[in-house]
């Protein structure tokens, strides 16, 4: 009998093409997991358990009649809810959005369609994408796996958590802040943050267009690749999305770190917690032991991120919300809840007259300042190593009335996406059983890059393998 909670996209993907296991079957169990754990972790808005079926049995037909097939065949995928997919309810968390469905899908739930996922349902997380906790949706928050009382983190809480639990083997998620890597840490799987444009953003409801990037959550560093092998790619229907050649991810992965130069932000460390800090040390001491040479960085504008981020990520928000006015679809505008209008209203007054020059044009060219100190960075080292959260996985209500500290969980995230720089978030130990993340950060399109070192790291600590018991 075959254990779903060890599954891979590798090792699921080996079944299938070998005929060891239907995808209907495989299907079939992860559908009734996802149902009987969403009862306790909610971390479903909707569960598509026909479409699911239906998938699969297309899976089926095509293996039978020995089609080669995308390694994504038949793999159970959860989707973000902000992602639009035809025939399906989007909601965006959101009561604003609460009966919508669309007629088209996001590109990349197109790709994923192509590659013949199976889509076990949409995922929950913070309305609009709003919030580092999952707290935040309007279909109450999700709960971490790994303990019931805490946050997943967010924005992407329900990917996080859906995935942790093995209610499916990958999941989409998005980041604009951190919204996929520090989910990911909190919930010990590997979360990606992509360069900006390297996926495209076109069809998934977007939060602040300058900072959205498209990322997703898998348990390995291997099957993080192999998504973005499907989803990466220049896309006319968004003008962001970059032309950059897409190479095999997964080519080279295992190459190891001999001879790379990884550094350390020292910014990053100053006043870091003393166990987390212990914890991303000894993965830098283990990348070390691994051949890697591990130097001190300086990059001084980092602690002007978080206000850099929360003057013009409200802007765009704004901008980005005014459009849901119950008018043409959706709810009317009294159906937003306080954090969208806490955003709404920071960002309407930052961009007003007589503020804009204050406010979101130095924002900007302080945004410039941020990606300049990694660009200089990355002239003497090949990536970064960093924490992706000052805390472990706080309890549910415990930052819920004070927006100041739950914006500051983002302090080690937010500076890639004002960068527009790619970061992976990998599992690196657990703190009282609570996961830990750490982050791989390095230049423009360097994500081939960050799996091979990421992946180096995964295999000699196998933090992956460490489950939560639900």
């Amino acid at each position: 009998m075959i254990d779903i909670t060890d599954l891979t996209i590798e090792s699921a993907s080996n079944l299938l093409s070998k005929k060891q296991m239907k995808a209907e079957e495989l299907a079939k169990l992860f559908l009734a997991r996802a149902e009987v754990l969403n009862k306790k972790l909610n971390c479903f808005i909707t569960l598509t358990p026909d479409i699911a079926i239906d998938q699969a049995k297309r899976v089926d037909d095509f293996i039978a009649q020995g089609q080669k097939l995308n390694d994504l065949a038949g793999i159970p995928i959860a989707l973000k809810d902000l992602f639009s997919t035809k025939g399906i309810k989007t909601t965006a968390a959101s009561k604003v959005l609460e009966n919508y469905v669309p007629v088209y899908d996001a590109t990349v739930v197109s790709k994923l369609k192509d590659a013949n996922t199976i889509f076990i349902g949409k995922t929950n997380h913070d309305a609009w994408g709003h919030g580092g906790s999952g707290e935040n949706s309007d279909f109450g928050p999700s709960v971490n796996p790994y303990d019931q009382k805490r946050v997943p983190g967010g924005s992407s809480s329900g990917s996080a958590a859906a995935l942790a639990a093995t209610t499916c083997i990958a999941a989409t998620g998005t980041d604009t802040g951190g919204s996929s890597r520090l989910p990911a840490a909190f919930c010990n799987v590997v979360g990606l943050k992509p360069t900006y444009g390297r996926v495209s953003r076109y069809g998934v409801i977007a939060m602040a267009s300058s900072l959205d990037s498209i990322g997703h959550m898998t348990k390995t560093v291997y099957d993080n690749a192999v998504v973005l092998n499907v989803t990466a790619g220049h896309d006319e229907f968004d003008a962001t999305s970059s032309a950059e050649k897409v190479p095999d991810y997964t080519d080279g992965i295992g190459r190891g770190v001999s001879g790379l130069k990884i550094g350390l932000p020292k910014e990053y460390f100053e006043k870091l917690d003393a166990k987390i800090k212990k914890v991303i040390l000894d993965a830098a001491k283990k990348l070390e032991s691994l051949g890697a040479k591990v130097t001190e960085v300086d990059l001084p504008n980092t602690q002007y991120g978080v206000a850099t981020y929360y003057i013009i990520q409200p802007s765009e928000v704004s901008s980005n919300l005014a459009r849901y006015d119950g008018v043409r679809f959706g709810n009317f505008r009294d159906s937003f809840g306080s954090e969208a209008k806490r955003r709404i209203i920071l960002g309407t007054f930052t961009l007003s007259s007589g503020y804009y020059d204050a406010y979101y044009l130095k924002a900007m060219k302080v945004r410039r300042l941020i990606r300049e100190d990694y660009l200089k960075a990355f002239k003497n080292v090949d990536c970064l190593i960093c924490p992706v959260s000052p805390t472990l996985p706080f309890k549910i209500g415990e930052k819920v009335d004070d927006p100041l500290a739950m914006y500051l969980a983002d302090i080690y995230t937010v500076n890639a996406n004002l960068a527009g720089i790619p970061a992976l978030a990998v599992p690196c130990g657990f703190i009282d059983d609570l996961p830990v993340g750490m982050q791989i950060v390095g230049p423009d399109f360097s994500e081939k890059l960050l799996y091979q070192i990421g992946y180096a790291y995964e295999q000699e600590t196998k933090w992956y393998q460490q489950k939560p018991k639900i």
